[in-house]
């Protein structure tokens, strides 16, 4: 049940007016059983002083592309009430002409676009105006009862408008509605939301809380457990299991929905999915339509739902089922399209955004883990619709005409340009071994910049965690993940791939670059010590690509890898024969899976650095002892001896090594794979030949 959130002290230390609106309308969006993400509005209207110094009644309303629970100040449009009122005389009015006059009433060219709904709010005569998409009110304006059940709970106290889209016409026929009826103190709008209001910022989210509060008591108290969704067809599979599940199938859905532009995945397996997706109605009430408005650009108009008994065994029937049931919904998806189309429609992506499996859960797709998130966290409060409307009769949506309408209005589009642009690497996947290290962090920085998501394996897991933790404060939630692996463990490597295809769906990119290194003379060198460089340097590289391969050609959408070998891939290191032959064996094993690879869109380069002292593991360890004694120098010395080696007369840095690997790893290379690249500030001895 909602609760009421409000903080009178907290509230007493606001300077009022716009301090007041942030604060109740981050309240409203903290709990999305109240409104849903990037959806609803609030307002209230206030004196203040315009440029002139005169007093002048002004209006702020969340402004376009905000979420009520993160907005801040800046977030909100000013707008000068007696520059609006002349508009409700009016007897129609088009989007296009609404945002052309709002602009004018802004009292701050700086302030965003006014939202949509702006008109709802200022043609109710109230000071503080609420307008949300609360489970327990949607679930009434979403049952074919609706009206009916609404008359039982609230008796007078309410105005029922029918659906029509957002705009003048929606927020004249609120206004006529509440004026017609002294007793109303809200209004439902069918198949929509709530609007609630009050004479100070307290008493209209009171009210909000209260209107949401009866509502769910009502529902509640008709909620049969046992016959929800139908009752149970398919009982859930066990946590493990189902986590099993996801990730060895999610490769293969990322693949096909990700034919047009790729597409980042999530898993969600919430008691409230799983209850949903095992119900006996589960597979038609999905698809009767969306449960607001507000959630169609990011969860399209139904979801995909697989109809597939939950059988461990069945994977493979699993992944078949998916294959064609995503196939079958891009189909319908264009026909929909075109047969809804208006002229200048530009298609979207015509993958689902919800997928619904039985027994299992839910996978969301987007072009980030966060959008993903989001089409989850819509479908979310779509079963709750769901849950309710059902509990009260059945549950009704939008026509397929209204749906598309709202799914291509160009006011709705508007709020998707304000994100920022994608980047080279954006909707991209890396997997970097040695991610703790200096050239493993250095380069997960520098794709995390360019839009990339993360997996940052090591065996230095603290160390992997902290260098996550710090991408994910500077680039949002969850852009990059530490696993902890040992690249020489099949076990391990198969385990943080599964992790990786159920954190994100899949790969494009690995990083190959995990490492040590040992020195000794030849004739001291120990088959301890042959042996520690082959399997990681040798067989670690194989094991890591080797099931990234798999993964890739699972995907079916190409995929990169970037080996780390060394100068002394090419270069005979004295005293370092062991590492030489195995830094060797990684750039011949890279140029041979760039030979299969190929006609699977899989490229594979190699970096040759040389004396990466920063940050680096290796080099803090006995190696830099062993390089300084095999040269007859002082350890200190090291780093000033290998920069007066090279022609360019330079000393090499992680940083320098990203920069090649974000090239190999970039559309810059689209047309390159079998290729060794030099970053060693230029070794006569070390140049390819």
């Amino acid at each position: 049940m909602v609760q009421s959130l409000w903080d009178g002290t907290k509230a007493a230390q606001l300077q009022g007016g716009l301090d007041e609106l942030v604060y109740r309308s981050n309240l409203v969006g903290t709990d999305r059983r109240v409104c849903n993400w990037g959806g609803g509005n609030t307002s209230s209207k206030v004196t203040v002083k315009d440029f002139r110094g005169r007093e002048t009644e002004v209006m702020y309303v969340k402004g376009s592309g905000s979420d009520l629970a993160t907005m801040k100040a800046g977030n909100f449009t000013g707008l000068r009430m007696d520059d609006i009122r002349p508009l409700f005389e009016r007897g129609e009015m088009s989007d296009e002409e609404m945002v052309g006059y709002l602009a004018h009433c802004m009292i701050d060219a700086k302030h965003p676009r006014a939202s949509i709904e702006t008109l709802l709010h200022a043609f109710l005569p109230f000071k503080h105006v609420d307008h949300t998409h609360p489970d327990a009110i949607i679930s009434l304006c979403c049952a074919d009862n609706g009206k009916a059940v609404a008359r039982e709970i609230f008796g007078d106290r309410f105005v029922w408008v029918p659906y029509v889209r957002p705009g003048f016409t929606l927020s004249k026929m609120i206004a006529e509605g509440v004026l017609a009826n002294p007793q109303a103190e809200l209004v439902l709008m069918e198949k929509h939301g709530l609007v609630t209001w009050g004479e100070t910022s307290e008493a209209c989210y009171a009210k909000t809380i209260a209107i949401i509060s009866e509502a769910e008591a009502y529902i509640e108290a008709r909620v049969d457990a046992a016959k929800l969704f139908g009752g149970v067809k398919h009982e859930a599979l066990p946590a493990e299991t189902r986590r099993d599940i996801a990730a060895r199938v999610m490769p293969t859905v990322r693949g096909a929905v990700s034919d047009a532009k790729k597409m980042l995945l999530s898993f969600d397996d919430g008691d409230d999915v799983l209850q949903f997706v095992g119900g006996r109605d589960a597979a038609e009430l999905s698809q009767i339509g969306a449960a607001c408005p507000d959630h169609l650009v990011h969860t399209k108009v139904v979801p995909l739902f697989i109809d597939w008994t939950p059988d461990a065994d069945d994977i493979e029937g699993l992944k078949l089922q998916l294959k064609e049931g995503v196939a079958a919904y891009k189909e319908q998806y264009r026909a929909y399209f075109e047969r809804n189309r208006n002229e200048g429609d530009v298609m979207f992506e015509a993958a689902p955004r919800v997928i619904l499996i039985p027994g299992v859960g839910m996978i969301n797709t987007g072009k980030s883990w966060a959008m993903s998130q989001v089409s989850g966290a819509l479908y979310h409060r779509a079963i709750a619709v769901m849950r309710g409307a059902t509990a009260l009769g059945s549950f009704v949506s939008l026509t397929e005409n209204e749906s598309y309408n709202v799914e291509y209005w160009p006011l709705e589009l508007y709020k998707l340009t304000l994100a920022p642009p994608e980047a080279e690497f954006s909707r991209k996947v890396a997997f970097i071994t040695g991610g703790a290290g200096g050239i493993g962090s250095e380069t997960a920085r520098r794709l995390a910049s360019e839009g990339a998501h993360l997996v940052l394996a090591d065996l230095n897991l603290e160390g992997a965690q902290k260098v996550a933790a710090d991408i994910n404060e500077k680039y949002g939630a969850n852009r990059a993940i530490a696993v902890k692996m040992d690249v020489t463990s099949e076990a391990d490597i198969g385990a943080a791939y599964a992790e990786t295809a159920l954190a994100y769906g899949g790969v494009d990119i690995i990083v190959n670059n995990a490492g040590l290194a040992t020195s000794s003379p030849f004739d001291e060198t120990s088959l301890k010590e042959w042996n520690l460089n082959i399997n990681v340097l040798g067989t670690g590289y194989f094991l890591v690509a080797r099931e990234a391969f798999k993964l890739m050609k699972a995907q079916g959408i190409g995929g990169n890898m970037v080996f780390i070998g060394s100068k002394n891939s090419i270069y005979a290191g004295k005293n370092a024969s062991a590492y030489s032959a195995a830094k060797a064996l990684e750039a011949h094993l890279a140029r041979c899976i760039a030979a299969e690879g190929g006609e699977f869109g899989i490229r594979v380069n190699t970096i040759l650095p040389d004396a990466i002292l920063q940050g680096s593991a290796i080099w803090n360890s006995g190696w830099r002892n062993e390089r300084a004694a095999a040269y007859g120098i002082e350890p200190d010395q090291l780093e000033e001896y290998y920069r007066k080696r090279t022609t360019l007369l330079v000393n090499i840095y992680p940083k320098d090594i990203a920069e090649g690997i974000a090239f190999f790893a970039s559309s810059k290379s689209d047309k390159t794979t079998g290729c060794m690249l030099t970053i060693d500030g230029g070794v006569p001895a070390a140049f390819t030949r």
